[in-house]
């Protein structure tokens, strides 16, 4: 099987793979197992500050000299009404008052104690530390960013979850374009319309492929030889790796996350606000089924902010009921092996597949 293309060469690497960027379960450790595989390891910075996102990228440098993106996220941020104010003191109390009834003692910030980073910061960082490989999510560089990337000769990977979405990116001139189908776990790449457009992401994938030029990458239920493939021959050049690398060694889950996980069936992955205040597929617990479908659902990114220190208490806690644990609807065994032997057992499988079939 060929697996050479335009895009591995862009990316510079032997197998157009790519360890999707995971906030919260990448850790370079598992970029550069991916990268030990020949394909794209990711290092998903998220909103980081850009301090920190300097750290995560020489701490990943200091473990693979192969080529590696950087991930992070590009949302506007709403504007902080008194409207806001008011619900997210209400939302802040009610989260409280349940964490409480589950043991869990959260010091959740006051509004004005949160710290918003902006992504021109993560740019200007980025840049500076050399980085060639940057994608991004939930919505789109403006055009003084993209010339500056263009500039230092980065290249762009954007995220669409709707042909509009891929119009608009290749409009902005946006190198590659991933496509992330309904089913892929964690949160949704939408950017232009209020609501998420919930397509399957072949029917997707294939629509984008008739209307846009360039080169595409798939994400979304990419779990053995058969679905890469089904994407591969719907037009994706390059296939992303998330949920299939959740258990792995190199993973920042816990143990009794994984085990979750492992647990886990069909019925319980679903998409939610909840967490984040922004759509995102996983398991559900006690947490999400107390606050979806109510009004202590603050818009992204309060909403994150508002749970994230109760996360990391019922994480220190192994409490999965309060925890985010992102997945996608292909359900697999979350193998504890490694990320590089992961990736080489979906090779050597899609391998035998296009042999035989």
């Amino acid at each position: 099987m060929k697996w050479e293309n335009s895009i591995s060469q862009i990316l510079g690497v032997q197998y157009p793979m790519i360890q999707a960027p995971m906030f919260g379960v990448t850790t370079p450790q598992m970029v550069a197992a991916a990268a030990k595989a020949n394909v794209l390891g990711s290092l998903s910075l998220g909103d980081l500050p850009a301090d920190k996102c300097v750290e995560a990228i020489r701490a990943t440098k200091a473990l693979t000299n192969q080529p590696f993106a950087v991930n992070i996220f590009v949302n506007a941020i709403p504007q902080l009404s008194a409207e806001l104010r008011i619900q997210y003191a209400h939302t802040k109390q009610f989260v409280e008052k349940l964490a409480q009834q589950y043991h869990l003692e959260a010091n959740i910030p006051d509004i004005d104690d949160i710290k918003f980073t902006d992504y021109h910061e993560q740019v200007e960082a980025i840049i500076a530390e050399g980085c060639k490989l940057v994608s991004f999510t939930f919505g789109n560089f403006d055009a003084q960013s993209i010339q500056k990337f263009k500039d230092n000769g980065v290249i762009l990977i954007g995220t669409c979850t709707s042909v509009k979405e891929a119009v608009l990116l290749e409009q902005s001139g946006i190198d590659l374009i991933c496509v992330q189908g309904i089913e892929a776990g964690g949160h949704r790449g939408s950017f232009i319309d209020a609501d998420i457009p919930q397509i399957g992401g072949l029917s997707l994938l294939s629509q984008v492929y008739d209307r846009v030029k360039t080169p595409l990458i798939y994400a979304g239920g990419i779990y053995n030889a058969k679905t890469l493939w089904a994407s591969k021959i719907l037009g994706a050049q390059a296939f992303q790796i998330g949920s299939l690398l959740l258990g792995t060694k190199e993973s920042a889950l816990q143990e009794f996350e994984k085990q979750r996980l492992r647990n886990a069936t069909e019925a319980d992955i679903i998409l939610t606000k909840s967490f984040s205040g922004r759509y995102a597929r996983g398991l559900k617990n006690a947490f999400i089924d107390a606050l979806e479908h109510t009004e202590w659902v603050l818009p992204y990114p309060y909403q994150n902010k508002l749970t994230s220190e109760l996360r990391k208490l019922a994480k220190a806690n192994s409490n999965a009921d309060f925890v985010s644990i992102w997945a996608g609807q292909s359900i697999n065994e979350y193998s504890g092996s490694s990320t590089t032997e992961i990736i080489q057992q979906l090779i050597q499988e899609t391998e035998k597949f296009h042999h035989d079939f």
